[in-house]
Protein backbone atom coordinates (compact mmCIF):
# COMPACT_ATOMS: atom_id res chain seq x y z
CA UNK A 1 0.00 0.00 0.00
CA UNK A 2 1.51 3.32 -1.13
CA UNK A 3 1.87 5.84 1.98
CA UNK A 4 2.50 9.62 1.40
CA UNK A 5 2.68 12.39 3.88
CA UNK A 6 1.35 10.03 6.50
CA UNK A 7 -1.62 8.92 4.82
CA UNK A 8 -1.52 5.45 3.23
CA UNK A 9 -3.68 4.81 0.15
CA UNK A 10 -5.03 2.00 -1.24
CA UNK A 11 -3.49 0.15 -4.66
CA UNK A 12 -6.56 1.49 -6.35
CA UNK A 13 -5.79 5.52 -4.98
CA UNK A 14 -2.28 4.69 -5.56
CA UNK A 15 -2.99 3.64 -9.56
CA UNK A 16 -5.37 6.42 -9.71
CA UNK A 17 -2.68 9.47 -8.61
CA UNK A 18 -0.14 7.73 -11.03
CA UNK A 19 -2.19 7.82 -13.74
CA UNK A 20 -3.48 11.76 -12.67
CA UNK A 21 0.64 12.31 -12.73
CA UNK A 22 1.15 10.85 -16.13
CA UNK A 23 -1.59 12.81 -17.70
CA UNK A 24 -0.59 16.34 -16.18
CA UNK A 25 2.92 15.69 -17.34
CA UNK A 26 1.89 14.61 -20.79
CA UNK A 27 -0.03 17.45 -20.68
CA UNK A 28 2.36 19.81 -20.04
CA UNK A 29 0.65 20.98 -17.07
CA UNK A 30 2.90 23.20 -14.48
CA UNK A 31 0.23 25.92 -12.67
CA UNK A 32 -3.33 26.21 -12.23
CA UNK A 33 -4.10 27.84 -15.61
CA UNK A 34 -2.81 24.85 -17.19
CA UNK A 35 -5.12 22.81 -14.85
CA UNK A 36 -8.21 24.84 -16.09
CA UNK A 37 -7.37 24.67 -19.52
CA UNK A 38 -7.38 20.49 -18.85
CA UNK A 39 -10.31 19.98 -17.35
CA UNK A 40 -12.23 22.72 -19.79
CA UNK A 41 -11.03 20.24 -22.58
CA UNK A 42 -12.14 16.93 -20.55
CA UNK A 43 -15.78 18.90 -19.91
CA UNK A 44 -15.16 19.18 -23.91
CA UNK A 45 -14.83 16.26 -24.34
CA UNK A 46 -17.06 14.50 -22.40
CA UNK A 47 -19.83 16.66 -23.75
CA UNK A 48 -19.08 16.20 -27.33
CA UNK A 49 -18.98 12.13 -26.70
CA UNK A 50 -22.31 12.32 -24.85
CA UNK A 51 -23.78 14.24 -27.53
CA UNK A 52 -22.89 12.41 -30.30
CA UNK A 53 -24.55 9.23 -28.14
CA UNK A 54 -27.37 10.71 -27.94
CA UNK A 55 -27.91 11.32 -31.50
CA UNK A 56 -26.89 7.76 -32.77
CA UNK A 57 -29.75 6.86 -29.96
CA UNK A 58 -31.99 9.41 -31.64
CA UNK A 59 -31.53 7.96 -34.98
CA UNK A 60 -31.78 4.73 -34.66
CA UNK A 61 -28.02 3.46 -35.97
CA UNK A 62 -24.26 4.38 -35.18
CA UNK A 63 -22.22 6.80 -37.06
CA UNK A 64 -21.13 4.50 -39.60
CA UNK A 65 -23.09 1.66 -39.45
CA UNK A 66 -26.04 2.67 -42.24
CA UNK A 67 -27.17 -0.53 -42.13
CA UNK A 68 -28.89 -0.25 -39.22
CA UNK A 69 -30.94 2.56 -40.03
CA UNK A 70 -34.67 2.97 -40.21
CA UNK A 71 -35.06 6.35 -40.49
CA UNK A 72 -35.29 9.01 -43.67
CA UNK A 73 -33.58 11.25 -41.08
CA UNK A 74 -29.62 11.47 -41.04
CA UNK A 75 -26.49 13.48 -39.56
CA UNK A 76 -26.05 16.93 -40.85
CA UNK A 77 -22.54 18.03 -39.48
CA UNK A 78 -22.04 20.31 -36.83
CA UNK A 79 -22.49 23.36 -35.00
CA UNK A 80 -20.49 25.59 -32.41
CA UNK A 81 -21.30 26.80 -29.10
CA UNK A 82 -19.69 28.58 -26.53
CA UNK A 83 -19.84 26.74 -23.14
CA UNK A 84 -19.72 28.40 -19.90
CA UNK A 85 -18.28 26.17 -17.07
CA UNK A 86 -17.02 26.87 -13.42
CA UNK A 87 -14.02 26.30 -15.26
CA UNK A 88 -14.56 29.42 -17.64
CA UNK A 89 -15.50 29.31 -21.50
CA UNK A 90 -14.82 26.25 -23.67
CA UNK A 91 -16.04 25.98 -27.53
CA UNK A 92 -18.04 22.20 -27.96
CA UNK A 93 -19.15 20.75 -31.30
CA UNK A 94 -22.50 19.93 -31.21
CA UNK A 95 -24.24 17.14 -33.72
CA UNK A 96 -27.43 17.79 -36.24
CA UNK A 97 -29.89 16.63 -37.76
CA UNK A 98 -31.27 16.88 -41.09
CA UNK A 99 -34.53 17.44 -39.81
CA UNK A 100 -33.66 19.37 -37.08
CA UNK A 101 -35.93 17.17 -34.32
CA UNK A 102 -32.86 15.97 -32.12
CA UNK A 103 -33.15 17.79 -28.88
CA UNK A 104 -30.21 16.40 -26.56
CA UNK A 105 -30.58 15.55 -22.63
CA UNK A 106 -27.19 16.22 -21.32
CA UNK A 107 -27.11 19.69 -23.22
CA UNK A 108 -30.48 21.59 -24.28
CA UNK A 109 -30.44 23.66 -27.25
CA UNK A 110 -30.84 27.13 -25.29
CA UNK A 111 -27.98 26.52 -22.47
CA UNK A 112 -25.19 28.00 -22.42
CA UNK A 113 -23.75 27.09 -19.19
CA UNK A 114 -22.79 23.28 -17.21
CA UNK A 115 -23.54 25.85 -14.23
CA UNK A 116 -26.85 24.67 -13.43
CA UNK A 117 -26.65 26.20 -9.69
CA UNK A 118 -25.85 29.78 -11.06
CA UNK A 119 -29.63 31.01 -11.03
CA UNK A 120 -30.70 29.53 -8.30
CA UNK A 121 -27.74 31.04 -6.37
CA UNK A 122 -28.50 34.43 -8.00
CA UNK A 123 -31.91 34.35 -6.19
CA UNK A 124 -30.21 33.11 -2.84
CA UNK A 125 -28.30 36.27 -2.60
CA UNK A 126 -30.71 38.19 -4.08
CA UNK A 127 -33.39 36.75 -1.19
CA UNK A 128 -30.25 37.99 1.33
CA UNK A 129 -30.70 41.77 0.27
CA UNK A 130 -27.83 41.61 -1.53
CA UNK A 131 -27.55 44.36 -4.56
CA UNK A 132 -27.06 43.29 -7.95
CA UNK A 133 -24.24 44.77 -8.31
CA UNK A 134 -22.88 42.84 -5.33
CA UNK A 135 -24.25 39.16 -7.07
CA UNK A 136 -22.83 40.21 -9.81
CA UNK A 137 -19.42 40.47 -8.70
CA UNK A 138 -19.75 37.18 -6.53
CA UNK A 139 -20.99 35.13 -9.31
CA UNK A 140 -17.66 36.75 -11.48
CA UNK A 141 -15.49 35.55 -8.56
CA UNK A 142 -16.91 31.88 -7.69
CA UNK A 143 -17.51 31.09 -11.27
CA UNK A 144 -15.51 33.43 -13.17
CA UNK A 145 -18.99 34.57 -15.62
CA UNK A 146 -19.53 38.03 -15.98
CA UNK A 147 -23.23 38.36 -15.19
CA UNK A 148 -24.80 42.31 -15.67
CA UNK A 149 -27.21 43.66 -13.19
CA UNK A 150 -29.95 43.60 -15.83
CA UNK A 151 -29.36 39.63 -16.20
CA UNK A 152 -29.54 39.43 -12.53
CA UNK A 153 -32.88 41.12 -12.37
CA UNK A 154 -34.08 39.31 -15.14
CA UNK A 155 -32.72 36.06 -13.53
CA UNK A 156 -34.86 36.98 -10.09
CA UNK A 157 -38.27 38.15 -11.59
CA UNK A 158 -38.24 34.82 -14.09
CA UNK A 159 -40.21 33.22 -11.24
CA UNK A 160 -42.89 35.71 -10.44
CA UNK A 161 -45.36 34.54 -13.13
CA UNK A 162 -44.72 31.15 -11.45
CA UNK A 163 -45.64 32.53 -8.05
CA UNK A 164 -48.23 34.99 -8.93
CA UNK A 165 -50.52 32.02 -10.40
CA UNK A 166 -49.91 30.13 -7.80
CA UNK A 167 -51.86 32.53 -5.89
CA UNK A 168 -54.75 32.76 -7.97
CA UNK A 169 -55.11 29.26 -8.74
CA UNK A 170 -58.30 27.48 -8.37
CA UNK A 171 -58.90 25.72 -5.21
CA UNK A 172 -61.27 22.55 -4.33
CA UNK A 173 -64.96 23.44 -3.75
CA UNK A 174 -65.17 21.88 -0.09
CA UNK A 175 -62.23 21.10 2.37
CA UNK A 176 -62.91 19.21 5.48
CA UNK A 177 -60.13 21.07 7.73
CA UNK A 178 -59.08 24.38 7.18
CA UNK A 179 -55.67 25.34 9.52
CA UNK A 180 -55.61 28.92 9.43
CA UNK A 181 -52.43 31.31 11.25
CA UNK A 182 -50.35 33.98 10.59
CA UNK A 183 -46.53 34.90 11.20
CA UNK A 184 -45.27 37.83 11.76
CA UNK A 185 -42.20 39.58 10.58
CA UNK A 186 -40.37 43.12 10.68
CA UNK A 187 -39.31 44.24 6.88
CA UNK A 188 -37.89 46.96 5.14
CA UNK A 189 -40.90 48.76 3.49
CA UNK A 190 -40.03 52.21 2.02
CA UNK A 191 -37.26 52.75 3.81
CA UNK A 192 -38.93 51.62 7.19
CA UNK A 193 -38.69 48.65 9.18
CA UNK A 194 -41.98 47.71 10.12
CA UNK A 195 -43.88 45.03 11.05
CA UNK A 196 -46.25 42.34 8.86
CA UNK A 197 -48.53 39.83 9.13
CA UNK A 198 -48.19 36.81 7.04
CA UNK A 199 -51.55 34.69 6.62
CA UNK A 200 -51.48 31.51 5.89
CA UNK A 201 -53.69 28.86 4.71
CA UNK A 202 -53.94 25.21 4.75
CA UNK A 203 -56.55 22.72 3.70
CA UNK A 204 -56.98 19.11 3.85
CA UNK A 205 -59.26 17.90 0.82
CA UNK A 206 -62.20 15.13 0.54
CA UNK A 207 -59.17 12.71 -0.32
CA UNK A 208 -57.48 13.76 2.83
CA UNK A 209 -54.57 16.04 0.51
CA UNK A 210 -53.04 18.54 2.80
CA UNK A 211 -51.99 21.91 0.65
CA UNK A 212 -51.00 25.06 1.17
CA UNK A 213 -53.80 27.46 -0.11
CA UNK A 214 -52.70 30.77 0.03
CA UNK A 215 -50.30 32.97 2.05
CA UNK A 216 -51.02 37.13 2.17
CA UNK A 217 -49.11 39.92 3.53
CA UNK A 218 -51.01 42.72 5.56
CA UNK A 219 -50.95 44.64 8.58
CA UNK A 220 -50.48 43.33 11.78
CA UNK A 221 -53.44 40.11 12.59
CA UNK A 222 -56.88 41.43 12.59
CA UNK A 223 -60.32 39.59 12.30
CA UNK A 224 -61.02 42.40 9.46
CA UNK A 225 -57.82 40.86 7.05
CA UNK A 226 -59.05 37.52 7.45
CA UNK A 227 -62.37 38.81 5.87
CA UNK A 228 -60.40 39.28 3.03
CA UNK A 229 -58.29 36.21 3.04
CA UNK A 230 -61.71 34.38 3.88
CA UNK A 231 -63.36 36.06 0.80
CA UNK A 232 -60.22 35.38 -1.22
CA UNK A 233 -60.75 31.68 -0.56
CA UNK A 234 -64.11 32.05 -1.42
CA UNK A 235 -63.63 33.67 -4.87
CA UNK A 236 -60.78 30.93 -5.87
CA UNK A 237 -63.94 28.51 -5.72
CA UNK A 238 -64.27 27.11 -1.93
CA UNK A 239 -67.43 26.95 -0.74
CA UNK A 240 -67.34 25.37 2.33
CA UNK A 241 -65.33 24.31 5.31
CA UNK A 242 -66.39 21.69 7.39
CA UNK A 243 -63.95 22.77 10.38
CA UNK A 244 -61.99 25.77 10.60
CA UNK A 245 -59.00 24.91 13.41
CA UNK A 246 -57.77 29.04 13.97
CA UNK A 247 -56.05 31.06 17.11
CA UNK A 248 -58.56 32.69 19.38
CA UNK A 249 -58.67 36.13 17.34
CA UNK A 250 -61.39 38.43 18.56
CA UNK A 251 -63.92 38.64 15.78
CA UNK A 252 -62.13 35.63 13.77
CA UNK A 253 -65.67 33.50 14.03
CA UNK A 254 -68.00 36.45 13.00
CA UNK A 255 -65.63 36.81 10.00
CA UNK A 256 -65.67 32.78 9.46
CA UNK A 257 -69.48 32.77 9.71
CA UNK A 258 -69.79 35.62 7.31
CA UNK A 259 -68.34 33.72 4.29
CA UNK A 260 -68.99 30.42 5.32
CA UNK A 261 -71.96 30.19 7.74
CA UNK A 262 -72.16 25.93 8.28
CA UNK A 263 -68.45 25.73 9.43
CA UNK A 264 -67.71 24.70 12.54
CA UNK A 265 -64.94 26.74 14.01
CA UNK A 266 -62.53 24.96 16.59
CA UNK A 267 -60.24 27.33 18.56
CA UNK A 268 -57.10 25.65 19.17
CA UNK A 269 -56.28 24.42 22.59
CA UNK A 270 -52.54 24.90 22.39
CA UNK A 271 -53.07 28.70 22.09
CA UNK A 272 -55.40 28.59 24.76
CA UNK A 273 -53.26 26.92 27.19
CA UNK A 274 -50.67 29.66 26.48
CA UNK A 275 -53.33 32.11 27.19
CA UNK A 276 -54.15 30.52 30.52
CA UNK A 277 -50.77 30.03 31.87
CA UNK A 278 -49.30 33.45 31.02
CA UNK A 279 -49.94 35.39 34.36
CA UNK A 280 -49.70 32.10 36.35
CA UNK A 281 -46.87 31.71 38.87
CA UNK A 282 -44.42 29.07 38.11
CA UNK A 283 -44.58 27.28 41.34
CA UNK A 284 -48.65 26.93 40.42
CA UNK A 285 -47.93 26.70 36.49
CA UNK A 286 -47.48 22.51 36.40
CA UNK A 287 -50.44 21.98 38.89
CA UNK A 288 -52.61 24.32 37.14
CA UNK A 289 -51.62 22.51 33.62
CA UNK A 290 -52.16 19.16 35.06
CA UNK A 291 -55.82 20.27 35.83
CA UNK A 292 -56.57 22.05 32.28
CA UNK A 293 -56.20 18.59 30.81
CA UNK A 294 -58.49 17.00 32.70
CA UNK A 295 -60.72 19.45 30.85
CA UNK A 296 -59.42 19.13 26.76
CA UNK A 297 -58.58 15.24 27.31
CA UNK A 298 -61.90 14.55 28.68
CA UNK A 299 -63.74 11.36 27.32
CA UNK A 300 -66.56 13.71 25.48
CA UNK A 301 -68.34 17.40 26.12
CA UNK A 302 -70.10 16.82 29.42
CA UNK A 303 -66.83 15.15 31.20
CA UNK A 304 -65.37 17.91 30.14
CA UNK A 305 -67.33 20.75 31.40
CA UNK A 306 -67.76 18.50 34.82
CA UNK A 307 -63.27 18.90 35.05
CA UNK A 308 -63.61 22.83 33.96
CA UNK A 309 -66.26 23.19 37.47
CA UNK A 310 -63.46 21.40 39.37
CA UNK A 311 -60.74 23.46 37.92
CA UNK A 312 -63.35 26.40 38.75
CA UNK A 313 -63.70 25.45 42.10
CA UNK A 314 -59.78 25.08 42.90
CA UNK A 315 -58.35 27.68 41.16
CA UNK A 316 -60.56 30.40 40.70
CA UNK A 317 -59.62 32.40 43.91
CA UNK A 318 -56.26 32.96 42.85
CA UNK A 319 -57.01 33.09 39.31
CA UNK A 320 -60.55 33.71 38.10
CA UNK A 321 -59.89 34.74 34.62
CA UNK A 322 -58.53 31.45 33.59
CA UNK A 323 -61.90 29.53 33.85
CA UNK A 324 -64.05 32.66 33.04
CA UNK A 325 -61.50 32.51 29.57
CA UNK A 326 -62.26 28.88 28.82
CA UNK A 327 -66.67 29.39 29.54
CA UNK A 328 -66.41 32.51 27.28
CA UNK A 329 -64.83 30.99 24.40
CA UNK A 330 -66.38 27.06 25.21
CA UNK A 331 -68.74 26.68 21.95
CA UNK A 332 -65.40 27.16 19.61
CA UNK A 333 -62.98 25.03 22.16
CA UNK A 334 -65.49 22.23 22.79
CA UNK A 335 -66.11 21.31 18.73
CA UNK A 336 -63.66 18.53 18.99
CA UNK A 337 -65.89 16.51 21.28
CA UNK A 338 -68.38 16.05 18.52
CA UNK A 339 -65.73 13.92 16.51
CA UNK A 340 -64.07 10.36 17.20
CA UNK A 341 -61.18 10.26 18.95
CA UNK A 342 -58.78 9.17 16.25
CA UNK A 343 -59.79 12.88 14.66
CA UNK A 344 -59.73 15.00 17.36
CA UNK A 345 -55.78 15.66 18.17
CA UNK A 346 -55.54 16.53 14.33
CA UNK A 347 -58.22 19.67 14.66
CA UNK A 348 -58.21 20.81 18.44
CA UNK A 349 -54.66 22.75 18.06
CA UNK A 350 -53.13 24.31 14.69
CA UNK A 351 -49.72 22.05 15.13
CA UNK A 352 -50.42 21.68 11.52
CA UNK A 353 -49.72 24.94 10.05
CA UNK A 354 -47.48 25.52 12.65
CA UNK A 355 -45.37 23.15 11.88
CA UNK A 356 -45.23 24.91 8.53
CA UNK A 357 -44.28 28.15 10.02
CA UNK A 358 -41.12 26.85 11.35
CA UNK A 359 -40.47 25.46 7.88
CA UNK A 360 -41.60 29.10 6.57
CA UNK A 361 -38.40 30.61 8.80
CA UNK A 362 -36.08 28.75 7.61
CA UNK A 363 -36.24 29.91 3.29
CA UNK A 364 -38.30 33.21 4.70
CA UNK A 365 -36.06 35.41 3.03
CA UNK A 366 -36.29 33.53 -0.32
CA UNK A 367 -39.70 32.28 -0.35
CA UNK A 368 -41.51 35.01 1.21
CA UNK A 369 -39.59 37.61 -1.00
CA UNK A 370 -40.90 35.95 -3.86
CA UNK A 371 -44.22 36.01 -2.98
CA UNK A 372 -44.69 39.50 -1.48
CA UNK A 373 -42.28 41.79 -3.31
CA UNK A 374 -40.84 42.64 1.14
CA UNK A 375 -37.96 42.44 1.95
CA UNK A 376 -37.54 40.36 5.77
CA UNK A 377 -35.32 40.19 8.78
Amino acid sequence: MAKKNGRRRSPEEAARREKIRELLEMAGVSGMDDIQQLFRETIAEFMENGLDSELDEHLGYDRYDTNEKTTDDSRNGHSSKTLRTSFGDTTIQIPRDRKGEFDPVILRKNQTSISQDVEAKIISMYAKGMTTADIGDHIRDIYGIEVSESTVSRITDKILPEAKEWQQRPLESVYTVMFMDAIHYHVRSEGQIVKKAVYIAIGIDLSGKKDVLGMWVGENESAKYWTTVLNSLHNRGVEDIFIACTDNLTGFSNAIEAIFPKTDIQNCIIHQLRNSGKYVSYKDLKALMTDLKQVYAAVDEPAAEEALDRFAERWDRKYPKISASWRANWPNLSTYFKFPEELRRLIYTTNAIEGFNRQLRKVTKLFIKILTGYLFY
